[in-house]
């Protein structure tokens, strides 16, 4: 049975920062691909990046140089460091692991990026 839990969520001002972190149980976690997608009120959960098992990358355009996802396989971790976070990135964010055709989602955790 995999469990995904998020955490590292939190209000921030424009312009901060925060790293979340999304810790799997199971075996499959270093063989596994994971993302991290948000949903903000009113609109569809979108995909903000994803890492392959071996360790490559993708993002969103919006994203792009100021996120970063990475993975430590010996703690079973994927994070997501948001720098120069602005107003839009507003939303709840969730981690995914992709196996064998299965996804596994978290709860989410919620990131507010107001003044």
């Amino acid at each position: 049975q995999v469990q995904l839990v998020e955490s590292g969520g939190g209000l921030v001002q424009p312009g901060g920062s925060l790293r979340l972190s999304c810790a799997a149980s199971g075996s499959i976690f270093s063989i596994s691909r994971m993302g991290w997608y948000r949903q903000a009120p009113g609109k569809q959960r979108e995909l903000v990046a994803d890492i392959t098992s071996g360790g490559g990358t993708s993002y969103a355009d919006s994203v792009k140089g100021r996120f970063t996802i990475s993975r430590d396989n010996d703690k079973n971790t994927v994070y997501l460091q948001m720098n120069s976070l602005k107003s839009e990135n507003t939303a709840v964010y969730y981690c995914k692991m992709k196996y064998a055709g299965l996804d596994y989602w978290g709860r989410g955790t919620q990131v507010t990026v107001s003044s």
